[in-house]
């Protein structure tokens, strides 16, 4: 359990797998983000590899997560092997107009969402 220190100095107790599944249903479709972003947005800029231990297990929270909309901070499809069928990440970022080509988003930096200028906290 991660803390938050408030603006009144009072500490909330924080749930971390929360907070990211929380800020991936946010991603627009259409647009995909990176561990490292939702680390750094969540105040844990050295915790993108803990983003992606929350991400391969968001296929067990209600209401559903849209995992497949993180990548790596290339625009990699990096964790394409937590969705079942090796294409199925690539389809489903397809689906939602996502071009991907050798495992990666094409024009990634045009499709990226930063939570970081998108979401406050």
């Amino acid at each position: 359990m991660a803390r938050k220190q408030l603006l009144d100095g009072a500490v909330q107790e924080r749930d971390f797998f929360a907070d990211v599944m929380d800020v991936v249903r946010r991603i627009p479709r259409g647009r995909v983000t990176s561990y490292g972003a939702i680390a750094r947005y969540l105040g844990a800029a050295r915790s993108a590899r803990i983003v992606g231990y929350c991400m391969n297990n968001s296929h067990t929270v209600k209401p559903p997560v849209p995992a497949h909309r993180v990548v790596n901070s290339a625009g990699v499809l990096s964790g394409k092997h937590h969705f079942g069928p090796e294409d199925r990440m690539q389809r489903l970022l397809e689906k939602e107009g996502v071009k991907v080509k050798d495992d990666q988003v094409v024009e990634f930096e045009k499709r990226f969402w930063d939570p970081g200028a998108e979401l406050s906290l």
